[in-house]
């Protein structure tokens, strides 16, 4: 194996990592390139990606329609201000949007992170109850297994016990945090908690998908209650798509599999087919509404530097080329199915404990802890980048992966299984 190269050993002593103890995390290997479902590393060896960038690669590395967007973009303006300012890509992104957005959804506002997406949400539902009423709603429901972003306003809507956040809990917000209504008795739990306070301006969740909290799923009729009970009791109901969204679960937004349209939707990872960093937040015309006034109290005032970036823009747009153009949702199904075959048979083995797919997600879940770092190693020596989550070791590869390249993956999860009952 090639020596590190010296950047690498430099750069070091000086970066710091996420999601890292830098004193005893396991040194990152140096990567020289990507393409398609491939990394290229330094050394010359090539892996296999499993988890697309922290989901954010759904049509592959270097793809060059997206490519080719940027660097047009780039040679004629990588970014103006839109404080007074107005440049094509951000204005056709967001009546693209609109258009295919579920429900009345249809005024975008753009951030660069899907934690700020969130954030910005949760302004827009505070401010818009303070805005038709004069009323300070500033609580939140969100649900156990839930994650929304690392920022201090999404810290306290996520699952407290999920351990990351633990830190700062007392510097967080007190939200309400509870069961997802999946069956009548948990609904009534949530219409008991509405009914209680009268001081919530949303309700705050993943559809299908509880992504960071062990890839989590649950149906569409979790989502209907959730969208009845917010309706019964006069609450707004934000949808974080951040992870959903785009193709994810098998249709181009998780609302539009479950059949439920919320208030607010957030989106991200998958905007820019993981080429830039843009995120967005999605009102309804009854959100925006209350916005849209003379006086200007009632203007939304947000606005971080980057909004509406235009060289994310421009790669936003292509992106939503290919999917008008190329049919991934047909692929995001080819891949379902191919999860399914490769991976149910698992559910059999004495160490797993669940098996869930949804779209182009798969996730084995272990009956015990497992030593996540020795495993990614070993992923590795087989060729694969596979990041698991805690005891749960997953996959949501771009959609474009071949099948060879999945059977590697699969292949790879149904090795680490072995092993560690061994």
């Amino acid at each position: 194996m090639k020596r590190e190269p010296e950047w690498l050993q430099a750069g070091l002593d000086h970066i710091w990592l996420p999601y890292a103890q830098m004193k005893t995390a396991a040194r990152p290997i140096a990567v020289r390139g990507a393409c398609g479902a491939r990394i290229i590393l330094e050394d010359g060896r090539e892996l296999v990606d499993g988890i697309g960038s922290w989901w954010t690669s759904v049509h592959g590395y270097q793809h060059p329609h997206l490519i080719d967007a940027a660097r047009r973009q780039l040679e004629r303006m990588p970014h103006v201000m839109l404080g007074g300012l107005a440049h094509e890509q951000a204005y056709r992104l967001a009546d693209r949007l609109a258009a295919i957005a579920p429900g009345d959804l249809n005024h975008t506002f753009f951030t660069e992170s899907g934690s700020v997406a969130v954030e910005v949400a949760m302004k827009i539902a505070i401010q818009y109850w303070r805005n038709i009423k004069g009323e300070a709603r500033s609580k939140f429901v969100s649900f156990k297994g839930g994650y929304h972003g690392d920022t201090f306003a999404t810290m306290a809507v996520c699952d407290p016990e999920e351990g990351m956040h633990a830190l700062f809990a007392s510097a967080l917000a007190p939200q309400h945090v509870t069961d997802l209504p999946r069956d009548a008795q948990m609904a009534a739990q949530l219409e008991k908690l509405l009914n209680a306070h009268d001081d919530i301006a949303a309700v705050i969740v993943e559809p299908l998908i509880q992504g960071a909290g062990g890839m989590r799923l649950h149906d569409a009729q979790t989502l209907q209650r959730i969208r009845a009970a917010c309706d019964a009791h006069n609450v707004l109901l934000v949808f974080d798509e951040i992870f959903t969204g785009f193709g994810r679960t098998g249709a181009m937004f998780a609302a539009d599999n479950a059949g439920v349209a919320p208030d607010i939707m957030t989106l991200g990872k998958g905007l820019t087919g993981g080429v830039a960093p843009l995120a967005a937040t999605i009102a309804s015309k009854r959100v925006f509404d209350a916005f849209y006034d003379d006086d200007a109290d009632k203007a939304l005032m947000h606005g971080p530097t980057f909004t509406g970036h235009a060289l994310g823009c421009a790669v936003a747009n292509a992106s939503l080329d290919l999917f008008e153009t190329q049919p991934r949702l047909a692929e995001v199904k080819r891949l379902e199915t191919a999860l399914r075959t490769a991976l149910d048979p698992l559910r059999d083995h004495d160490h797993v404990a669940d098996i869930r797919i949804c779209g182009a997600m798969g996730a084995v879940e272990l009956t015990q802890p497992f030593d996540v770092e020795a495993a990614r190693a070993r992923f590795i020596d087989r060729g694969v980048f596979i990041r698991p989550l805690g005891r749960v070791i997953y996959l949501t590869p771009a959609y474009t992966i071949h099948d060879e390249e999945l059977d590697m993956l699969t292949a790879a999860i149904q090795a680490e299984v072995a092993a560690l009952a061994s």
